[in-house]
Parts: C-alpha cells; sequence; structure tokens
C-alpha cells in the first residue's frame, strides 16, 4: 500500500509551531510521510490562528493554495479559528475537516476515510470541555526548539478571543517538561524557548486541577539544571507575573538567556484599565528597569496595541512618548481588529482604520530605530552565536543570547553551532557583522 503523504502550514504563535510538530510525529507514527506543504500531498493540515483579522483571511488563501496542488486533497482545519468559528472554516471551499481546541491532537481518529467532503465536517467542544493538558514541543524545523509548557488563560482582557479559543489556565507537570527538554537536547538541539498562553502563571492546573505545586519560577529554577541544553529563552512573559526572583535567577544562570519579551499593550493607564490589563504602567517602568540594573546588556521585547477602542490622539502619544523612553529593544505592533464575542468589540470610541493604521506606522518607525540603537550599544562585545540553518543569498544568520541577529558568509559547518564572536559593525541591512573570536563552544 502506498504511504500517504501529510503536509503543515502553522499561522501564529511559537505554541501552534510546537502543537503542530507533536501532532506531526503522530502522524509519522500512523505511518504517513511528512513533506513540504509546497508539494502534493494527500492531506493537508492547517494549523490556524485567530488573534488578528489577517490570520482569517489568509486561511483561505492558503486552502486555495492547496488546491491549485492538488484538488483531490483532504484539507484539515485546527487550531483557534477552528474552535472559534468552526462552521466559517467548514464553509471554506475545499475544507474537509475542522477540529476544536480538545480534538486537534486526535487528528488521526477522524481520517478513517480521504474522501474529499461535499461539505467540512466539525468536530468542535464546548470551550469548558478543554480542561486537560497535552504536551507538546517542536524538533526538526529550525534551530530552536518551541516548548510547550502550559496552555489556556484565566484573565479576561477585552480584546481577546485566546480563553474562548484555548480554555482556561493549565500546566503541564515537571516531571514532563523536564523529560521533554532531555529529549529535545538529547536531539542536539541547542536551544530550548519556553511557550505556552500565560507562561508566567505556570503551575495552575498542574494535576488537572486548580492546585499549584509549582510556579514559575520553580520550572526556570529546575530546568536551568537541565545537564545538555545550551540555551533556553522564556518567551512572553505578563508584566505582573515577571518577578524580581525570576529576573534574578536569569541573570546568575547557566542556560537561560538575557532576552525578555514583555506584553504592554498601552501606555496608557487608561487604556490600560479598559482592556482589563492587571497592572499600570509603573509596574512596567519597574519591570525593565530590575532586568536592565541586572543585566545592562539584556534584550527586551514588548507587544504594543494599537487603535483600541477610545483610543484618542493623547491617549497614542501616551504610549508612543512612554515607549520612546523606556530603554527597550523592540516591538511588535499589532493593529487592533474587533473579534466577535469580546468586551471591546462592543465599546464606543471605536478608531477609525486609516488612523490605526497610521498610529501603527509610528510604532513600527519607533521599533526599528529603538533595535537599531540596542544592536549600536552592542557593538564591540564578546558573545555567543547560535547559527541557523540556511542559506541566504550567500550568508548564514544566527542570533546572540541576547537576540541581536548576525550574519557572516554562508558555511554549512557553522549550522547548530555555537560560536564566540566579537560584534564588529552593522551592516546596510540592519544586521550585525562579526570576527570570530574563538573555535567552535558546542
Amino acid at each position: 500500500m502506498e504511504t500517504k503523504k501529510v503536509a503543515f502550514y502553522t499561522l501564529g504563535c511559537k505554541l501552534n509551531f510546537s502543537e503542530t510538530s507533536t501532532i506531526a510525529r503522530g502522524f509519522k507514527d500512523e505511518g504517513f510521510e511528512r513533506i513540504d506543504f509546497s508539494e502534493k500531498a494527500d492531506i493537508y493540515v492547517i494549523n490556524t490562528c485567530s488573534v488578528t483579522e489577517n490570520a482569517d483571511k489568509r486561511f483561505k488563501t492558503i486552502v486555495k493554495q492547496t488546491q491549485k496542488v492538488n484538488p483531490d486533497a483532504f484539507v484539515a482545519a485546527i487550531g483557534c479559528y477552528a474552535q472559534l468559528k468552526p462552521e466559517e472554516l467548514a464553509d471554506v471551499d475545499g475544507v474537509d475537516l475542522v477540529l476544536g481546541a480538545t480534538e486537534k491532537f486526535k487528528i488521526t481518529d477522524y481520517l478513517n476515510d480521504l474522501t474529499k467532503n461535499d461539505f467540512g465536517e466539525i468536530h468542535s467542544c464546548e470551550i469548558e470541555e478543554a480542561d486537560f493538558y497535552v504536551g507538546s514541543y517542536s524538533i526538526g524545523d529550525r534551530t530552536r526548539a518551541f516548548l510547550k509548557v502550559q496552555d489556556g488563560c484565566d484573565y479576561k482582557c477585552t480584546y481577546c478571543t485566546i480563553p474562548l479559543a484555548r480554555g482556561i489556565s493549565r500546566s503541564d507537570t515537571m516531571d514532563n517538561v523536564l523529560k521533554n527538554a532531555k529529549e529535545i537536547s538529547a536531539q542536539g538541539i541547542k536551544e530550548i524557548v519556553l511557550t505556552g498562553v500565560n507562561i508566567g502563571d505556570y503551575g495552575k492546573g498542574e494535576f488537572g486541577n486548580k492546585k499549584h505545586e509549582h510556579t514559575f519560577l520553580d520550572l526556570v529554577t529546575e530546568l536551568d539544571k537541565v545537564e545538555g541544553i545550551e540555551r533556553l529563552r522564556i518567551s512572553s512573559i505578563e508584566p505582573n507575573l515577571l518577578k524580581n526572583e525570576t529576573i534574578e535567577l536569569v541573570s546568575k544562570s547557566r542556560a537561560f538567556v538575557p532576552h525578555f519579551h514583555v506584553p504592554l499593550q498601552s501606555g496608557s493607564n487608561d487604556i490600560l484599565k479598559k482592556m482589563k490589563r492587571r497592572y499600570m504602567r509603573e509596574l512596567y517602568v519597574d519591570r525593565v528597569s530590575k532586568i536592565k540594573e541586572v543585566m545592562p546588556h539584556a534584550c527586551i521585547g514588548v507587544d504594543v496595541i494599537v487603535g483600541f477602542p477610545g483610543e484618542t490622539e493623547e491617549h497614542f502619544l501616551e504610549t508612543y512618548n512612554f515607549l520612546n523612553e523606556l530603554d527597550i529593544s523592540y516591538l511588535h505592533v499589532f493593529t487592533y481588529s474587533e473579534r466577535d464575542n469580546t468586551e471591546a468589540a462592543e465599546m464606543d470610541g471605536a478608531v477609525p482604520k486609516n488612523i490605526r493604521a497610521k498610529r501603527s506606522k509610528m510604532l513600527r518607525g519607533l521599533s526599528v530605530k529603538k533595535r537599531r540603537a540596542f544592536y549600536e550599544q552592542q557593538i564591540g562585545t564578546e558573545c555567543t552565536v547560535l547559527f541557523e540553518g540556511e542559506n541566504k543569498e550567500g550568508y548564514i544568520h544566527g542570533f546572540t543570547e541576547n537576540y541581536v541577529k548576525i550574519k557572516t558568509p554562508w558555511n554549512p559547518e557553522l549550522v547548530n553551532t555555537l560560536h564566540k564572536v566579537k560584534l564588529v559593525k552593522i551592516d546596510e541591512d540592519g544586521l550585525v557583522r562579526l570576527e570570530f573570536t574563538e573555535a567552535i563552544v558546542a
């Protein structure tokens, strides 16, 4: 019997990448061959995201691509959008199967017959049923592995659909996280990025209830002791959950790198209250100050949303000036988009789309300026670079521990190795050039 071929496409966050990778390994165990998404497959699995309107639109484009390559292929949609709007996805021409939050990890159970359906078949739970934890990690796709440690969220931010798409906050057991970390490091992967929906909430729901036996600090303390892991990176952590003790631990750590991504969303306390965030801007300043006090070279990334309902020009300038004065390294800018079943979608004071776009452009410009200033501060420093696996127009790229992106002429022997280097200058494309100071580290 001919081996069936499966291909995957992932939209959205690092957490989605870790889950796609785990689901793909499940297919392999069932005898499927995984191929690239651009190739002719029997099954295409699209892991969806619903954080922005754009991700919704891209789904339709991706389904069309699969139909061009193989009109007879079976197309399955999984992930957040599949949980929130299953009927909408099932109506897209070419989609055969839509699986919600609890069903996606059992996808191979639904593939008895790969005949194209006239209508997309839906298997989607009530989100209250998404109360169990499925561990996952990504491997084989890139130099870094994304290790999921937590899922779901108990926060009630007024713009966010994630609790509706992923359910309550719940965590992997400490033993399982450590086991997964050891499995990853045994495969020669040098860097693990911890991921989840709200990873600072780690420990909640570790045993299927709200009992907390461990905290995020306990988790990072134990992971730092795992031998064989060269680098550990915390992906995104809420400012109110990033404790001084965690910052101190990272500053003295063997493996954790000096890079934090801390969502802000707005630099205006009025808007933060409307968003139902769990901190004010003053706490955010404290977090940044503490990080820079113990790790002056640390990289700090910031998420910010522009055009939230009721955001006046004054509110926006408050955010702009706040970020401009803050010692941060780059921004991820999100243009607010209305999501069904959220409080914010019902709020007065909608900001016109052209103004949202203008504000977004201003903050993206600020991000470029911030990143450049951060890179300039790093010139002349010695650090360690982990090289990636792609030949990009004759160059190999990589990242320092504090997330400076570098380039050097392509050399396949550098792939997935760590080297001590000195940062010497910023190239015209904004990436940093280096000099090797020491032979291979690992």
